[in-house]
């Protein structure tokens, strides 16, 4: 089988290099002079078209871009998997605008290259049923099983509302606190240096996935809302002496 990967950046790189294990995998990235991971081959746009099966590894807002490109080229009975963190939005996007004899499946791997560096066993990939035979849908859960992954299947819906509350909070989260400048510290506790670790992790990734994350995924906007509102009821909790410090001057002789 020859599998395409059109996108090679820092995800779709490890996804293509993943996906040489047990296929023939062509590579093509737009940015020329990106180099071609160990096990794949360098293609050119056109020989996508010549493709089996097609994995989009493109941000969320420039899979459209790449729908209008691909259905100048992608033959009937190719199967199309996005990879994109939210799956509403893109698989809308390829419904309507690549053919209806082309297959479609949604795909979000929940790992990139920092958190995969000691493998991906056990890591967990969502597949959403969207325009394919059963057969078809079968075939890659078994395939990315294969490869060790924790295959779990759910709508699109399903998935937008649940990664809004896991990965777009951690991302949310992980950005405000590079807004705050935490650093790492000589007395930091273990759960200090773990925060430390989702701003390190959240932040490496381009800030144009988290820009993604949160318009594409239309259950974000009440994610940040009920944190919001979560942060108001914490403060609210100190009462009228949030602001106050106790003078310890005046607390007396202790002993």
């Amino acid at each position: 089988m020859k599998v395409g990967v059109f996108g090679l950046g820092r995800f779709g790189a490890l996804w293509a290099q993943l996906l040489a294990t047990r296929a023939t995998v062509y590579g093509y990235n737009r940015s020329a002079g990106r180099p071609v991971p160990e096990g794949v081959h360098a293609a050119r746009f056109e020989q996508l078209g010549e493709c089996d099966a097609l994995f989009l590894c493109v941000s969320i807002s420039a899979i459209e871009d790449a729908a209008e490109r691909l259905c100048t080229i992608v033959r009937p009975g190719t199967v199309v998997l996005d990879t994109c963190s939210v799956k509403e939005y893109p698989l809308a996007v390829l419904r309507s605008r690549l053919p209806a004899e082309v297959q479609l499946i949604g795909t979000h791997p929940m790992f990139g290259p920092d958190s995969s560096h000691n493998g991906v066993a056990g890591l967990p990939l969502i597949v959403c049923r969207e325009r394919a035979p059963e057969a078809v849908v079968r075939y890659w859960i078994d395939q990315f099983r294969r490869l060790g992954l924790n295959v779990k299947e759910m709508s699109a819906a399903e998935h937008d509302h649940e990664a809004a509350y896991t990965q777009g909070i951690t991302h949310f989260i992980g950005r405000v606190l590079r807004e705050l400048d935490v650093q790492p510290s000589e007395i930091a506790t273990l759960g200090y240096r773990k925060i430390l670790d989702v701003v390190e992790q959240t932040c490496n990734d381009p800030m144009q996935l988290f820009l993604d994350l949160q318009r594409y995924n239309r259950f974000t906007a009440d994610m940040r809302r009920d944190l919001e509102a979560a942060f108001d009821r914490v403060v609210a909790r100190l009462g009228q002496q949030a602001g106050e410090h106790i003078d310890i001057n005046r607390t007396g002789n202790i002993g």
